[in-house]
């Protein structure tokens, strides 16, 4: 296996004090789907995964970057190491936590599967993006496949002897995935044959697994136009007879992989699927035309991935960051500023040094625990089963709710975490020797792929946010209002609570402008600042947590007697109210700029943007 040096790091305290401290998932471990787990086995599967991500997956990191894929005869080639770590990883189960045991998976909760997938993001990206894909793609053929489908594919992409990708972009419609052309032509035995492009489709070929399995989604003829005519089917690289057997090609070829600035080791392919018309598809499920409804399980799974993506590479980052901060000598302390002889000292002494450092553990703890929420309601889903169905509807639109939240602030907020990291570095930032350019790198696509971060904003304003009769967004602001109230003059976060409730009226007010605004037709509108509201919904979320995580850490740090834990809840405490006192206010004057609604960007003429 190449050798490589791993710079990974992540803090395994905050991901206990977000499990067992604030969110309890203790609650519905050993009962009922998770009657095998424990508090101690789930932190005994982190520290083994932190010692995965260490040992295997971190320093094939650096390789992947330099390295990249290579395109050799029609085949990708992924860079060294990559292989064994594949094997690796599969034989150690740490892909298939989550999994049910009925597919080789351990039942474990996804707040641990989350988690863990913090630690294979965040030592290496891009090689964690072929495993990733290929459980998503596995978890939907298990939902929606017919029995038979299930039996011949799911096995062996669970167990890592075939891959899967999803196909959704072609080089006409990018995003518009209405205008897709790839078509699907009955051969009068239940299977299709499959012709069209797709483009920047990750993990699309590899030489880690013996086949691939693309999911695409492809046009019945005569199939209405726009996503209501898209059918899904399963397109193996190598055939897959009925009984499961491997044969030749199924005239799938890649004909070019992406040149990128970041997740270099990840083979972003364009593919062509019957280009000598012998590709052969299967519906999944035998259902025609809901192909759209079958990939939105895929796509939700990928969209919460890339948000812990973004939480990965943004927290090593920050944690390199610190500590080459605390190694660095350059410059006298600001108390000695008068004297040209002082001593020089540590970069962390400095206060512009240590506000930075601040921001960013408040942003990365702040989106680590809104993602660890979204994961917790998903578990207390799953425990409730049928037993109360007042709850689980509760849990279930709060787990719709919080997704693109997650999906696009997550990313956007990675790209400036990292870029802050350079910054602590300085000219060394820049510098390969250290990791934060390559994480800057890394970081910039997430906010792209999985659907754009526009994209997010208007699922969350046009769909999202009336969902339920606007109960789930009644829901989220009714939990944050109980907060507020509750803890509106606790003695240290008296006037950071005070900032959350101003928030809280802001983003109330907004979700009453987009309201007006849908009932008198007004659509530009919402287009023009639906992003900027989800910015401050995400800050109103991650402000409301990490100020329940400090009331929680005020309150233990008071009763420990170890320094170690005593500074982890300082910690806890003033990266929430540095979040509160920072970051919180700038809701508020979004919500005017908002409520203002600039018509500038749509009263430009074409010409006036500059020559042509």
């Amino acid at each position: 296996m190449a050798q490589g040096i791993n710079q990974y790091k992540a803090d395994l305290r905050d991901f206990a004090f977000l499990m067992f401290e604030q969110f309890n998932l203790q609650d519905v471990l050993g009962s009922e789907p998770f009657e095998e787990w424990d508090e101690d086995t789930c932190r005994e599967v982190l520290n083994q995964v932190y010692r995965f991500a260490q040992e295997v997956t971190g320093p094939t990191n650096r390789i992947g970057d330099e390295q990249g894929c290579k395109l050799i005869d029609g085949a990708v080639k992924v860079p060294e190491g990559f292989k064994q770590a594949w094997d690796k990883l599969y034989e150690a189960g740490w892909r298939t936590l989550g999994v049910s045991s009925e597919h080789g998976g351990m039942d474990a909760p996804a707040t641990l599967a989350v988690l863990s997938d913090e630690l294979l993001s965040g030592s290496n990206t891009a090689f964690n993006m072929y495993p990733g894909l290929t459980l998503g793609a596995a978890e939907l053929i298990t939902e929606f496949g017919t029995p038979e489908q299930k039996e011949r594919y799911v096995p062996k992409m669970m167990g890592g002897l075939w891959g899967g990708t999803m196909c959704l972009t072609e080089p006409q419609a990018g995003s518009d995935v209405g205008a897709s052309t790839t078509s699907a032509t009955p051969m009068g035995d239940g299977k299709y044959k499959i012709k069209g492009t797709k483009i920047f489709i990750s993990g699309g070929d590899h030489d880690m697994a013996d086949n691939m399995v693309h999911l695409v989604l492809a046009r019945i003829e005569g199939a209405v136009p726009g996503t209501k005519g898209l059918s899904l089917f399963i397109v193996p690289k190598l055939k897959v007879a009925d009984d499961g057997s491997v044969g030749g090609s199924n005239d799938v070829q890649v004909t070019a992989i992406e040149h990128k600035m970041g997740i270099n080791g990840s083979a972003t392919c364009a593919l062509a699927f019957g280009e000598n018309d012998d590709c052969v598809g299967e519906l999944v499920g035998n259902v025609e035309h809901q192909g759209m409804r079958q990939m939105f399980k895929m796509m939700n799974f990928a969209r919460i991935g890339v948000g812990i993506q973004g939480l990965a590479v943004a927290s090593s980052a920050y944690l390199n960051a610190l500590d080459y901060a605390r190694e660095r000598k350059q410059g006298s302390s600001i108390k000695d500023w008068k004297n040209p002889e002082a001593p020089r000292v540590a970069i962390v002494q400095h206060p512009n040094i240590r506000r930075d450092l601040l921001e960013m553990k408040a942003k990365v703890e702040g989106i680590r625990a809104l993602i660890t929420k979204l994961a917790v309601h998903q578990d207390r889903l799953k425990a409730l089963g049928d037993k109360d169905d007042a709850s689980a509807a509760y849990h279930l639109g709060q787990i719709n709710l919080l997704t693109p939240l997650v999906k696009a602030h997550s990313s956007d907020e990675a790209f400036r975490v990292c870029e802050k990291a350079i910054q602590v570095y300085g000219g060394a930032g820049y510098l390969r020797d250290w990791p934060v350019e390559q994480y800057a790198r890394d970081s910039k696509i997430f906010s792209i792929y999985e659907g754009t971060n526009a994209i997010q904003a208007l699922d969350l304003v046009g769909r999202k946010l009336g969902q339920g009769g606007g109960k789930n967004t009644q829901a989220f602001l009714g939990d944050i209002q109980k907060f507020i109230e509750t803890h509106a003059e606790h003695p240290e976060l008296a006037d950071a609570v005070a900032n959350l409730k101003k928030a809280h009226e802001a983003v109330g007010g907004s979700v009453m402008q987009f309201l007006g605004w849908f009932q008198a037709g007004k659509m530009q509108n919402i287009v023009l600042v639906a992003e900027r509201f989800l910015h401050m919904m995400s800050k109103l979320a991650i402000g409301w947590l990490l100020l329940e995580g400090a009331v929680i850490a005020i309150a233990k740090g008071a009763e420990t007697s170890s320094e170690t834990e005593r500074a982890f809840y300082e910690g806890k405490k003033y990266a929430a109210i540095y979040y509160a006192m920072n970051i919180v206010p700038e809701v508020v004057g979004d919500a005017r700029t908002l409520r203002v609604c600039d018509q500038s960007p749509v009263e430009i003429s074409d010409a006036a943007f500059g020559p042509a």
